[in-house]
Protein backbone atom coordinates (compact mmCIF):
# COMPACT_ATOMS: atom_id res chain seq x y z
CA UNK A 1 0.00 0.00 0.00
CA UNK A 2 1.44 3.60 -1.29
CA UNK A 3 1.85 6.32 1.39
CA UNK A 4 -0.88 8.27 -0.32
CA UNK A 5 -3.93 4.99 0.29
CA UNK A 6 -2.71 4.29 3.70
CA UNK A 7 -5.01 5.45 6.83
CA UNK A 8 -3.63 8.15 8.89
CA UNK A 9 -2.56 6.81 12.29
CA UNK A 10 -5.47 7.28 14.53
CA UNK A 11 -3.81 8.65 17.35
CA UNK A 12 -2.00 11.47 14.77
CA UNK A 13 -5.43 12.19 13.52
CA UNK A 14 -6.85 12.33 17.14
CA UNK A 15 -4.17 14.82 18.15
CA UNK A 16 -5.19 17.25 15.23
CA UNK A 17 -8.62 17.00 16.46
CA UNK A 18 -7.48 18.54 19.63
CA UNK A 19 -5.26 20.74 18.13
CA UNK A 20 -8.03 22.25 16.65
CA UNK A 21 -10.24 22.35 19.25
CA UNK A 22 -7.46 24.17 21.50
CA UNK A 23 -6.83 26.88 19.13
CA UNK A 24 -9.46 29.03 19.99
CA UNK A 25 -8.19 28.68 23.72
CA UNK A 26 -5.02 29.49 22.61
CA UNK A 27 -6.17 32.73 20.85
CA UNK A 28 -8.05 33.22 23.52
CA UNK A 29 -5.12 32.76 25.79
CA UNK A 30 -2.63 35.08 23.71
CA UNK A 31 -5.47 37.67 23.75
CA UNK A 32 -5.71 37.91 27.37
CA UNK A 33 -1.64 38.13 27.65
CA UNK A 34 -1.52 41.08 25.80
CA UNK A 35 -3.93 42.46 27.61
CA UNK A 36 -2.07 41.69 30.42
CA UNK A 37 1.13 42.96 29.17
CA UNK A 38 -0.50 45.99 28.26
CA UNK A 39 -2.35 46.88 31.91
CA UNK A 40 1.25 46.11 33.34
CA UNK A 41 2.71 48.65 31.23
CA UNK A 42 -0.01 51.43 32.09
CA UNK A 43 0.78 50.33 36.08
CA UNK A 44 4.56 52.06 35.15
CA UNK A 45 4.84 55.28 36.95
CA UNK A 46 5.37 57.57 33.86
CA UNK A 47 8.93 59.24 33.53
CA UNK A 48 7.46 62.98 34.52
CA UNK A 49 9.24 66.06 34.67
CA UNK A 50 9.29 66.62 38.49
CA UNK A 51 9.52 70.38 40.21
CA UNK A 52 12.02 71.83 42.76
CA UNK A 53 11.57 74.77 44.95
CA UNK A 54 12.10 78.54 43.64
CA UNK A 55 15.25 80.71 45.12
CA UNK A 56 15.49 83.74 45.20
CA UNK A 57 18.50 84.94 42.83
CA UNK A 58 17.78 82.03 40.01
CA UNK A 59 17.91 83.69 36.69
CA UNK A 60 14.48 84.49 35.85
CA UNK A 61 15.00 85.20 32.19
CA UNK A 62 15.66 81.87 31.70
CA UNK A 63 12.30 80.80 32.65
CA UNK A 64 8.58 80.71 31.28
CA UNK A 65 6.10 81.35 33.82
CA UNK A 66 2.74 80.01 34.48
CA UNK A 67 -0.10 78.76 37.28
CA UNK A 68 0.28 76.40 39.55
CA UNK A 69 -2.80 74.78 39.10
CA UNK A 70 -3.97 72.86 42.05
CA UNK A 71 -4.98 69.41 40.56
CA UNK A 72 -4.17 66.05 39.29
CA UNK A 73 -0.96 65.36 37.08
CA UNK A 74 -2.74 63.98 34.09
CA UNK A 75 -0.32 61.96 31.79
CA UNK A 76 -1.39 61.19 28.33
CA UNK A 77 0.54 58.56 26.79
CA UNK A 78 -1.21 58.77 23.40
CA UNK A 79 -4.23 56.39 24.13
CA UNK A 80 -4.97 56.34 27.80
CA UNK A 81 -4.64 58.91 30.87
CA UNK A 82 -2.97 57.82 33.25
CA UNK A 83 -2.24 59.55 36.94
CA UNK A 84 2.07 60.17 37.66
CA UNK A 85 1.80 57.00 39.71
CA UNK A 86 0.97 54.88 36.25
CA UNK A 87 -2.83 54.52 37.46
CA UNK A 88 -5.12 54.35 34.30
CA UNK A 89 -7.69 57.02 35.13
CA UNK A 90 -11.28 55.87 34.11
CA UNK A 91 -12.33 58.81 31.56
CA UNK A 92 -16.05 59.22 30.08
CA UNK A 93 -15.03 58.81 26.19
CA UNK A 94 -15.83 62.33 24.91
CA UNK A 95 -13.74 63.65 26.92
CA UNK A 96 -10.31 61.97 25.14
CA UNK A 97 -12.24 61.61 21.63
CA UNK A 98 -9.73 62.60 18.84
CA UNK A 99 -6.90 63.57 21.21
CA UNK A 100 -3.50 62.88 19.46
CA UNK A 101 -1.53 59.90 19.28
CA UNK A 102 1.26 62.77 20.64
CA UNK A 103 1.58 62.20 24.47
CA UNK A 104 0.94 65.29 26.75
CA UNK A 105 1.30 66.32 30.11
CA UNK A 106 -1.16 68.56 31.66
CA UNK A 107 -3.05 69.07 34.85
CA UNK A 108 -6.79 67.61 35.44
CA UNK A 109 -8.53 70.72 37.44
CA UNK A 110 -11.76 71.58 38.19
CA UNK A 111 -11.48 75.03 39.46
CA UNK A 112 -9.38 77.19 41.71
CA UNK A 113 -10.31 75.99 45.22
CA UNK A 114 -11.93 72.93 43.91
CA UNK A 115 -8.75 70.44 44.58
CA UNK A 116 -11.09 67.90 46.66
CA UNK A 117 -13.98 67.71 43.39
CA UNK A 118 -10.99 66.88 40.89
CA UNK A 119 -9.71 64.18 43.29
CA UNK A 120 -13.31 62.66 43.98
CA UNK A 121 -13.89 62.91 40.31
CA UNK A 122 -10.46 61.30 38.14
CA UNK A 123 -10.51 58.52 41.51
CA UNK A 124 -13.92 57.49 40.41
CA UNK A 125 -13.66 53.75 39.34
CA UNK A 126 -16.27 54.55 36.69
CA UNK A 127 -16.71 58.19 35.00
CA UNK A 128 -19.13 60.07 36.28
CA UNK A 129 -19.69 62.00 33.55
CA UNK A 130 -21.69 64.98 35.08
CA UNK A 131 -18.19 65.16 37.30
CA UNK A 132 -15.98 65.64 34.05
CA UNK A 133 -18.12 68.19 32.41
CA UNK A 134 -16.54 70.39 35.07
CA UNK A 135 -12.66 68.96 34.68
CA UNK A 136 -10.46 70.89 32.48
CA UNK A 137 -7.02 69.24 31.21
CA UNK A 138 -4.81 71.86 31.31
CA UNK A 139 -1.90 70.99 28.79
CA UNK A 140 2.05 72.54 29.82
CA UNK A 141 4.64 70.29 27.83
CA UNK A 142 4.76 67.59 25.28
CA UNK A 143 7.03 64.70 26.92
CA UNK A 144 8.11 63.01 23.44
CA UNK A 145 8.91 66.45 21.31
CA UNK A 146 12.54 65.85 21.11
CA UNK A 147 12.76 70.18 21.02
CA UNK A 148 13.66 72.62 23.94
CA UNK A 149 10.73 73.94 26.10
CA UNK A 150 10.55 77.19 24.61
CA UNK A 151 10.14 74.95 21.10
CA UNK A 152 8.33 72.80 22.60
CA UNK A 153 5.80 75.40 23.54
CA UNK A 154 5.47 76.25 19.42
CA UNK A 155 4.21 72.61 18.86
CA UNK A 156 1.90 72.72 21.71
CA UNK A 157 -0.77 75.20 21.06
CA UNK A 158 -1.55 74.62 17.53
CA UNK A 159 -1.47 71.14 18.65
CA UNK A 160 -4.25 72.04 21.54
CA UNK A 161 -5.81 74.37 19.70
CA UNK A 162 -6.46 72.37 16.75
CA UNK A 163 -8.76 70.16 19.20
CA UNK A 164 -10.97 72.66 20.03
CA UNK A 165 -12.01 71.21 22.45
CA UNK A 166 -12.91 73.65 25.72
CA UNK A 167 -12.12 71.17 27.95
CA UNK A 168 -8.49 70.98 27.04
CA UNK A 169 -6.50 74.14 27.49
CA UNK A 170 -2.70 75.05 26.59
CA UNK A 171 -1.36 76.64 29.81
CA UNK A 172 -0.46 80.04 29.61
CA UNK A 173 3.46 80.70 29.72
CA UNK A 174 4.61 84.64 30.32
CA UNK A 175 7.76 86.09 30.82
CA UNK A 176 9.19 87.52 34.26
CA UNK A 177 12.41 88.89 34.72
CA UNK A 178 12.99 89.94 38.49
CA UNK A 179 12.10 88.11 41.51
CA UNK A 180 10.04 91.61 42.48
CA UNK A 181 7.64 91.24 39.17
CA UNK A 182 7.60 87.39 40.31
CA UNK A 183 6.50 88.05 43.89
CA UNK A 184 4.00 90.23 42.52
CA UNK A 185 2.00 87.93 40.29
CA UNK A 186 2.24 85.31 42.92
CA UNK A 187 0.75 87.92 45.45
CA UNK A 188 -2.10 88.36 42.42
CA UNK A 189 -2.37 84.37 41.57
CA UNK A 190 -2.91 83.49 45.21
CA UNK A 191 -5.08 86.40 46.12
CA UNK A 192 -7.36 85.36 43.02
CA UNK A 193 -7.42 82.09 44.72
CA UNK A 194 -5.06 80.39 42.77
CA UNK A 195 -2.13 77.85 44.87
CA UNK A 196 1.02 79.19 43.41
CA UNK A 197 3.01 79.52 40.15
CA UNK A 198 5.10 77.48 37.80
CA UNK A 199 8.82 78.19 36.75
CA UNK A 200 9.86 76.07 33.10
CA UNK A 201 13.50 76.97 31.78
CA UNK A 202 12.80 77.66 28.44
CA UNK A 203 16.30 75.74 26.98
CA UNK A 204 15.36 72.55 29.38
CA UNK A 205 14.87 69.02 27.39
CA UNK A 206 11.55 66.92 28.81
CA UNK A 207 14.11 64.80 31.10
CA UNK A 208 12.87 62.08 33.98
CA UNK A 209 13.18 63.53 38.02
CA UNK A 210 13.60 66.90 39.79
CA UNK A 211 15.81 69.20 38.10
CA UNK A 212 16.32 73.50 38.20
CA UNK A 213 14.37 73.15 34.87
CA UNK A 214 11.06 73.17 36.38
CA UNK A 215 10.44 74.83 39.63
CA UNK A 216 7.41 75.73 41.66
CA UNK A 217 6.71 79.24 43.97
CA UNK A 218 4.48 79.36 46.18
CA UNK A 219 3.75 81.41 49.55
CA UNK A 220 4.68 78.69 51.74
CA UNK A 221 6.42 75.42 51.59
CA UNK A 222 4.68 71.91 51.93
CA UNK A 223 5.83 68.52 51.76
CA UNK A 224 4.00 64.92 52.20
CA UNK A 225 4.16 62.39 54.94
CA UNK A 226 2.99 58.90 55.28
CA UNK A 227 0.51 58.06 58.80
CA UNK A 228 2.22 55.87 60.70
CA UNK A 229 0.14 56.38 63.87
CA UNK A 230 -2.84 57.82 65.48
CA UNK A 231 -2.54 59.76 68.73
CA UNK A 232 -5.61 60.26 71.46
CA UNK A 233 -6.78 63.38 71.95
CA UNK A 234 -6.68 65.36 75.44
CA UNK A 235 -9.12 67.85 76.83
CA UNK A 236 -12.10 69.36 74.47
CA UNK A 237 -10.65 66.61 72.00
CA UNK A 238 -10.85 63.69 74.10
CA UNK A 239 -12.60 60.52 72.76
CA UNK A 240 -11.43 61.80 69.22
CA UNK A 241 -7.99 62.20 67.13
CA UNK A 242 -5.61 64.36 68.77
CA UNK A 243 -2.79 64.36 66.16
CA UNK A 244 -1.30 62.23 63.74
CA UNK A 245 1.70 60.67 63.43
CA UNK A 246 3.46 61.06 60.29
CA UNK A 247 6.50 59.32 59.06
CA UNK A 248 9.22 61.44 56.23
CA UNK A 249 11.41 59.44 54.32
CA UNK A 250 15.42 60.30 55.05
CA UNK A 251 17.45 62.96 53.35
CA UNK A 252 20.97 63.99 53.14
CA UNK A 253 21.81 61.36 54.79
CA UNK A 254 19.47 61.53 57.81
CA UNK A 255 16.93 58.41 58.76
CA UNK A 256 13.53 58.77 58.43
CA UNK A 257 12.09 60.71 60.69
CA UNK A 258 8.33 60.98 62.34
CA UNK A 259 6.83 64.24 64.10
CA UNK A 260 2.80 64.63 65.26
CA UNK A 261 0.76 66.74 62.69
CA UNK A 262 -1.91 68.55 64.46
CA UNK A 263 -2.80 71.68 64.08
CA UNK A 264 -4.98 72.44 60.64
CA UNK A 265 -7.42 69.06 61.28
CA UNK A 266 -10.65 69.45 61.44
CA UNK A 267 -13.33 68.41 63.51
CA UNK A 268 -14.60 65.72 60.69
CA UNK A 269 -11.05 64.31 60.67
CA UNK A 270 -10.72 64.26 64.44
CA UNK A 271 -13.51 62.07 64.34
CA UNK A 272 -12.68 60.35 61.62
CA UNK A 273 -8.84 60.99 60.93
CA UNK A 274 -6.80 59.69 57.67
CA UNK A 275 -6.12 55.70 58.04
CA UNK A 276 -2.52 54.71 58.69
CA UNK A 277 -0.77 53.79 55.49
CA UNK A 278 -2.29 56.96 53.80
CA UNK A 279 -0.30 60.18 52.92
CA UNK A 280 -1.29 63.86 54.03
CA UNK A 281 0.50 67.27 52.53
CA UNK A 282 1.31 69.76 55.46
CA UNK A 283 2.64 73.02 55.18
CA UNK A 284 5.37 74.35 57.09
CA UNK A 285 7.86 77.18 57.63
CA UNK A 286 11.49 76.05 57.05
CA UNK A 287 12.89 73.21 59.39
CA UNK A 288 15.23 72.65 62.54
CA UNK A 289 18.71 71.65 62.62
CA UNK A 290 17.52 68.00 63.30
CA UNK A 291 15.48 68.55 59.74
CA UNK A 292 12.19 68.54 61.27
CA UNK A 293 9.60 70.63 59.45
CA UNK A 294 8.83 74.10 61.81
CA UNK A 295 4.98 75.18 62.69
CA UNK A 296 3.30 72.11 60.08
CA UNK A 297 -0.25 72.26 59.47
CA UNK A 298 -2.53 69.56 57.85
CA UNK A 299 -3.56 70.45 54.70
CA UNK A 300 -5.23 67.56 53.15
CA UNK A 301 -4.97 63.96 52.24
CA UNK A 302 -3.42 63.02 49.39
CA UNK A 303 -4.89 60.03 48.21
CA UNK A 304 -2.82 57.20 46.32
CA UNK A 305 -4.41 58.04 42.13
CA UNK A 306 -2.10 61.23 43.12
CA UNK A 307 1.44 59.10 44.32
Amino acid sequence: MSELTRPKNHSAALSEQHLLRLLPLVVSLAGFMTSATLANAANEAPPLMLAKVYQPGMALADYWVSEKYDGVRGYWDGRQLLTRGGQRIAVPDWFVADWPATPMDGELWAGRGQFQQALSTVSQKSPDDAAWRAMRFMVFDLPADGGLFSERLNTLKPLVNALNLPWVKAVVQTRQTSHEALQKLLSQTVTEGGEGLMLHRGASLYARGRSDDLLKVKTHEDSDARVVGHEPGQGKYAGQLGALLVEVPGAKGRPAQRFKLGAGLSDEQRLQPPPIGSVVTYRFRGTTGSGLPRFATFMRVREAVEL
